[in-house]
């Protein structure tokens, strides 16, 4: 072996090797290595950044799990009340993996202005509520503060603020229908403090955040009665596992259902990533194998004198294969590394200073391009990209013990 690797080691120092007709080439497969690697990191990153961020917009407002009566309508308002009295409430400790449940509920009102009025969802919440998602999405004011006595403290989203023209520490009057339409509307007048852009569209014209207290006033419920209740777990992945084992382990009159389910085509969606990723994957790492077989095949027929004055001499094809293989190996960390440096200062560059957004930020429901970096992903991509164009290098390799060492020597 330390022939073969002495061998080896000439061949890549050789000027000969450097200026040779395979040296382009050679170059075209280290620069295929690494723009293949670069893509790759860049589909995961971008693919999974971009699911991860979705998914937390949708969950920041649902939940994971929605804990709700049977009979409660498809409408965004709660009508039927459930007690705040479970077993799995405050602490879920019938499954494992729960991290927070709260309890919340949600009314329809109108906002209105002198030129302007907004139907809004008014979602209620209280003490305890987990503004660990929307406090990333707050660009004005501050978060409100429901965990002591009753206040109009509102958490309104930029949609509505500008429709409105609203800014914080504004006020603004909330109608309220009664159920006897003849009477008047109810009136809140709520304070606006903080201002939020989650950019998802499609909560941020539905959703304000208000108090509780309110809508279990306006609805003429217990102090102790919300809309539904919303469960936080700690691995989304398990998300369908963990909304099974929910549901045995609530009451029969009342029902769950999964965040995913809940918006079904939006997670249909965001799944079509993973095969995206995949496919380019795929594609990458065979034009990388593809041009490391040229560039391994060029440099046999130019080196065709040399295997057979190493056949004469009593080499072994196993032992010269070790040797090609050994320098097309060389060449495939040459381009991983290159690969992985401009990649992940790309990326790197990208979650820092995020200097790259979607063209149409409504399509995306976010301006910036997110990436996910994790060293998991990374590694098993360099191992993998390895082993794949490794294996397609035996093939080629092959040709060597069809090389017969009286016609390689009179090879020209």
């Amino acid at each position: 072996m330390n022939f073969e690797y002495f061998i080896a080691k000439r061949i890549i120092d050789s000027k000969a090797y450097k200026s040779s007709i395979s040296a382009p080439i050679i170059k075209i497969g280290i620069v295929a290595i690494a723009l293949g690697i670069i893509v790759m990191m860049i589909a995961i990153a971008t693919g999974i950044g971009l699911q991860q961020k979705i998914r937390d917009k949708v969950v920041a407002f649902n939940g994971h799990v929605t804990i709700s009566n049977y009979d409660t309508n498809n409408s965004q308002e709660s009508e039927n009340p459930i007690s705040i009295n479970q077993e799995f409430y405050p602490d879920f400790e019938g499954v494992q993996g729960v991290t927070h449940v709260q309890g919340v509920a949600t009314r329809y009102a109108v906002f209105r202005q002198p030129d302007n009025f907004e139907f809004v969802v008014i979602k209620g919440v209280g003490k305890d509520y987990d503004w660990q998602y929307l406090k990333d999405y707050l660009i004005a004011g501050v978060l409100p503060d429901y965990s002591q006595k009753i206040n109009e403290d509102l958490l309104i989203s930029e949609y509505f603020a500008k429709r409105l023209n609203l800014n914080v520490g504004d006020r603004v009057n909330a109608n309220f229908l009664r159920e006897d339409l003849n009477k008047p509307p109810r009136i809140i007048p709520y304070k606006v403090v903080g201002i939020y852009n989650s950019g998802f569209k499609e909560f941020d014209q539905q959703f304000v955040i208000g108090d509780i207290k309110h809508i279990q006033r306006l609805n003429k419920w217990e102090p102790d009665q919300i809309g539904n209740f919303e469960v936080f777990i700690d691995n989304f992945n398990k998300i369908d596992e963990k909304a099974i084992e929910i549901y045995k382990n609530t009451p029969s009159k009342l029902n769950t259902i999964s965040v995913t389910k809940k918006f079904g085509t939006i997670f249909e969606w965001i799944g079509i990533f993973d095969k995206n990723i995949v496919g380019i994957i795929a594609i990458m790492i065979l034009v990388a194998g593809i041009n490391m077989i040229t560039a391994l095949l060029v440099l046999i027929l130019e080196r065709t004198r040399m295997i057979g004055i190493l056949k004469a001499l009593g080499s072994s094809n196993t032992g010269i294969r070790k040797i090609f293989i050994f320098n097309a190996t060389y060449l495939i960390i040459i381009g991983l590394f290159w690969g992985n440096v401009i990649g992940l200062g790309l990326l790197f560059s990208q979650k820092t200073f995020g200097f790259l957004s979607f063209p149409n930020p409504e399509q995306y429901y976010m301006k910036t391009i997110p990436v996910y970096i994790s060293l998991d992903y990374i590694i098993l991509l360099n191992v993998g990209t390895f082993i794949l164009c490794f294996i397609m290098l035996l093939v080629p390799s092959y040709i060597i013990t069809k090389i017969s060492p009286v016609k390689a020597m009179r090879f020209e």
